[in-house]
């Protein structure tokens, strides 16, 4: 099965809509609950990240018998330091973005521990590719 969201730049009203569709995809297949959360979990935190810092982009979402497939593709400018942005509170969020109650600089990290599998390519400049798998 293979579902595909567009999200946009900075428009936090419909931040949670893809993942909430995934969620309810998820539980009509009978995902056991703890595993729907991880997956929601990693997506909504990635798409927070495409309408907080890109210039809007795509879920992608692609489930087997075995497994769930999530890919984030954004539409630039890309992730300035890796290392840093994977570092727990550590954020380049506008002050805006955080007073809207986000921004806390978790996002990567939580997309961390919620996946099986995270690949992530990114390039100050260019784009950002996360690709996150989960085991069914």
């Amino acid at each position: 099965m293979h579902e595909e969201f567009t999200i946009p730049s900075k428009d936090f009203s419909v931040a949670g809509e893809a993942s909430s569709k995934i969620k309810r995809i998820l539980k009509q297949l009978n995902i056991p609950p703890l595993r729907i959360k991880q997956i929601i979990v990693a997506v909504f935190e990635a798409e927070v990240n495409v309408i907080a810092h890109s210039y809007g982009g795509k879920v992608l979402c692609d489930i087997e018998e075995d497994r769930v497939q999530i890919d984030v593709i954004d539409t630039g400018p890309g992730i300035e330091n890796l290392d840093l942005a994977m570092t727990e509170g550590w954020s380049t969020a506008t002050n805006e973005v955080r007073e809207m109650g986000y921004g806390a600089g978790m996002g990567l990290p939580n997309i961390k521990k919620s996946c099986d599998e995270l690949k992530i390519y990114t390039k100050k400049g260019d784009h950002t590719h996360i690709t996150m798998r989960f085991a069914l």
